[in-house]
């Protein structure tokens, strides 16, 4: 008999805390939702003001006629009346559903909510998950989404020729290899609108790692001198590869200019490059992680490979400029760099890149 009852005071106890805890469940629902009620005008003027402000720019800008801009703005403001009136509706019938059911309904309508798996006891019956059972469930947690998102990011790769010019010579007398010497280039950029209701400029800034390699011609390598120097000289076999590669560590920053497309929608407002030109200009500035030179050749009927990693005198510090033009992500890409490639050259040498840059 006293084990019945003590099973009877558990059942009831727990029965007791399962109501608390749908009460609470409950009301937590209705609390979020007159939320909601209460920013939905707020957010309906803010994304109002926003469009008023853009169809200013498009008639300042002679995009539009004043007429055209005049009935604009009165869509924009029907369609935002509209909006407050639908949504606050919707958000009322929500309500008044909960209060009818005592906040046990079956919700199809998960938008903008995390969803989180619930883990219960209990009869299978749509309120609580069965023994051991998985439901999803709203989390009250809602992610808001923002209306306008002014920073954008891109993971950037570029590939193509590289050279030196050097001082008092013309590139067509370069000591190096035209097709044979080249770039590569990989990074993450940040792209944030300059201007609050405007595209037309953006502000481009991030990281890249730079492998700029240099093939000399005529059997020649580079030599580290004892007295500071770095210089071409002919080496005593025949090499089938000579090749010098400088590795960079550099923060770029460019001005992008070009038109975008203003799309909007009742929740977000995005500004699109899709197909559209842009043109960057700017520099870099950072430096030097490592220096190295790979040689081939045959020395006595055997192959030999040597990888000399060196200093080389190469400058620690490393700037230039850059530029890029094109359409959307694809770009013709050129970099300069303003820091002599050695130091106290006798005779400087700076290198120059072209190639083609994806921003992916």
């Amino acid at each position: 008999m006293r084990t019945i009852t003590m099973y009877l005071v558990g059942l009831v106890t727990l029965l007791m805390i399962q109501n608390l805890s749908a009460q609470e469940e409950y009301e937590k629902k209705i609390e979020i939702l007159k939320e909601q009620k209460a920013k939905i005008t707020q957010q309906e003027k803010k994304a109002l003001k926003l469009e008023i402000e853009a169809i200013g720019t498009q008639l300042k800008n002679d995009e539009i006629t004043e007429e055209e801009a005049n009935a604009l703005k009165i869509k924009a403001a029907e369609k935002r009346a509209l909006n407050i009136e639908e949504r606050i509706s919707i958000i009322e019938n929500k309500i008044s559903l909960l209060e009818r059911n005592s906040g046990h309904v079956q919700e199809l309508d998960t938008l903008n909510y995390k969803f989180a798996v619930q883990i219960g006891f209990g009869k299978d019956d749509g309120q609580n998950a069965k023994l051991f059972g998985f439901r999803l469930n709203e989390n009250p947690n809602r992610r808001e989404i923002k209306y306008d998102r002014r920073t954008y990011s891109d993971f950037v790769m570029a590939i193509g020729l590289n050279n030196a010019i050097v001082e008092g010579q013309s590139l067509n007398d370069s000591p190096y290899k035209i097709g044979g010497s080249r770039f590569f280039e990989m990074g993450w950029q940040w792209r944030t609108r300059v201007f609050k209701n405007s595209n037309f400029v953006r502000l481009n800034y991030g990281f890249s790692f730079q492998f700029n390699g240099l093939k000399p011609k005529d059997n020649q390598y580079f030599v580290a001198l004892d007295n500071g120097q770095t210089e071409l000289q002919e080496f005593e076999y025949d090499l089938s590869k000579s090749k010098f590669r400088m590795d960079n560590l550099v923060f770029p920053m460019h001005l992008e200019f070009g038109p975008s497309k203003l799309k909007t929608t009742e929740e977000t407002m995005r500004y699109s490059l899709r197909n559209q030109f842009r043109l960057g200009l700017g520099g870099y500035a950072g430096f030097n992680m490592g220096t190295r030179q790979k040689l081939k050749y045959d020395r006595n009927g055997d192959n030999v490979k040597d990888k000399l990693k060196r200093g080389y005198n190469t400058n620690d510090l490393v700037y230039g400029l850059s530029a890029y033009a094109g359409v959307e992500g694809v770009l013709l890409y050129v970099k300069y760099d303003l820091n002599p490639i050695f130091k106290d050259a006798a005779v400087e040498q700076r290198n120059i890149s072209l190639g083609l840059r994806f921003d992916l």
